[in-house]
C-alpha cells in the first residue's frame, strides 16, 4: 500500500468530536505534518470532511495565516484514494457518500470509511494553550490581531465564512520573524457560491461554539460578520487574558463571557437577551487597553451585524491601533 507507507504517524496530538490530530513525517523527506483522520461512519461526518476538504483545496497555499492542505485521501477498509483537487463538488461528494454507505452496509471494521488530511505541521500547538502558557505581550497580542485580521479578510475575500473561529482552532507555527498563527479546522466553514457580497449572504443553520457565537448565530440568520464577533470575543479575552472552564473538556479557554449570579453566560446570548446591554470593555483594568482598541472591540461586538465591521474593515484598523505598538511600551 504505497500510500499507507507515504507517512509515518509519530504520537497523538489532539482529539475532537469529529477527528483526531497525529503528528506525522514524510516517509521519504523526513519532513513534519499533521494528519487529521474523520471517521466518515454517518452522512454528518461525511458533510464536515466536505466542507473542510473544500474550504482548504480553493485556498491552497495561499495565505501565510490559513493552515495548508497538502493532499486528502480517503480510505475505504484497506484501500487508499487521494482526493483530488481536480474533482468537482458532485464528484467528491458522490465518492464519499457511495464509500460511506458500504462502510454501513459491512459491519466488518475492516470496511470502514475515513478520510485522512495531511497538512503543515504547526510546532507550537494552539493558540490557547500557546498563550496561557506565557507572561502577557501586548506586541505579541498586536501580532496576533493583525495577522487573524488578515486572514478572515483573506477568507471572506475568497467567500469562505469559518463559522467556528476560537483560540483553539487557531494554530501556532514558529518562525524567525516570530510566531506566525494558522487558522484551522475548517469543518463547519461554508463557501459562498457566486459572486455574492460575503457579508450580505444568509446563513440559517447555527453552529460554532457558544461562547463565540454572535447574537444572530442564536436566532439562526446571520452572514459573514459572525466571524467578526467571533475575532472579538478572542482579542477581547487574549488581550486581558479572560478565560472559562469549557464544560465538555474541563479545559481552560480564552473568551468572554457575563456573569449572571454564579453562571457564565456567553456574551452573544447575553446581547441577544438585552440588545441595549453595554459592555464592560476592559473588564478587568482600564489600563490594560488605549481607548482606541476598546472603541475597536465595541464595533466588532456590537448586536447589530449591520452596524460591526466587516472583516475588510478591520483589516485596516487594527494597523491603526495604538495598543502594542513599540513606542507605546509600559
Amino acid at each position: 500500500m504505497a500510500t499507507e507507507a507515504k507517512y509515518s504517524i509519530v504520537r497523538e496530538v489532539g482529539r475532537g468530536s469529529y477527528g483526531v490530530v497525529y503528528e506525522a513525517v514524510v516517509s521519504q523527506t523526513r519532513n513534519k505534518v499533521a494528519v487529521k483522520r474523520m471517521h466518515c461512519n454517518v452522512p454528518e461526518n461525511v458533510e464536515l470532511a466536505l466542507q473542510e476538504f473544500w474550504a482548504l483545496q480553493s485556498v491552497q497555499s495561499q495565505h501565510e495565516n490559513v493552515i495548508q492542505l497538502e493532499e486528502c485521501v480517503l480510505q475505504s477498509g484497506q484501500v487508499f484514494q487521494p482526493i483530488s483537487r481536480q474533482y468537482r463538488k458532485s464528484d467528491s461528494h458522490l465518492l464519499l457518500i457511495e464509500t460511506c454507505l458500504k462502510g454501513r452496509r459491512c459491519m466488518d471494521p475492516k470496511s470502514a470509511c475515513f478520510v485522512w488530511f495531511v497538512m503543515e505541521f504547526c510546532d507550537g500547538g494552539n493558540m490557547n494553550d500557546f498563550l496561557l502558557s506565557r507572561t502577557p505581550d501586548s506586541q505579541l497580542n498586536n501580532s496576533f490581531m493583525q495577522q487573524l485580521s488578515s486572514a478572515v479578510a483573506f477568507l471572506h475575500r475568497n467567500q469562505i465564512v469559518h463559522r467556528d473561529l476560537k483560540s483553539d482552532n487557531i494554530l501556532i507555527s514558529h518562525s524567525p520573524g516570530g510566531p506566525v498563527v494558522k487558522v484551522a479546522d475548517f469543518g463547519l466553514s461554508k463557501i459562498c457560491q457566486g459572486k455574492v457580497n460575503v457579508n450580505q449572504h444568509c446563513f440559517s443553520s447555527a453552529c460554532g461554539s457558544n461562547f463565540y457565537m454572535a447574537p444572530e448565530v442564536w436566532e439562526g440568520r446571520y452572514t459573514a460578520k459572525a466571524d467578526i464577533f467571533a475575532l472579538g470575543i478572542i482579542f477581547w479575552a487574549m488581550v486581558e487574558r479572560i478565560t472559562f472552564r469549557d464544560g465538555d473538556s474541563e479545559k481552560e479557554l480564552l473568551g468572554t463571557y457575563i456573569c449572571q449570579g454564579k453562571q457564565l453566560i456567553p456574551v452573544g446570548e447575553a446581547l441577544l437577551e438585552n440588545p441595549n446591554m453595554e459592555l464592560q470593555i476592559p473588564l478587568k483594568n482600564k489600563k490594560s487597553m488605549p481607548d482606541d482598541l476598546c472603541r475597536l472591540l465595541h464595533e466588532m461586538l456590537t448586536f447589530n451585524p449591520k452596524e460591526r465591521l466587516d472583516a475588510f474593515q478591520l483589516e485596516i484598523r487594527i494597523r491603526r491601533i495604538s495598543y502594542g505598538k513599540k513606542r507605546q511600551r509600559s
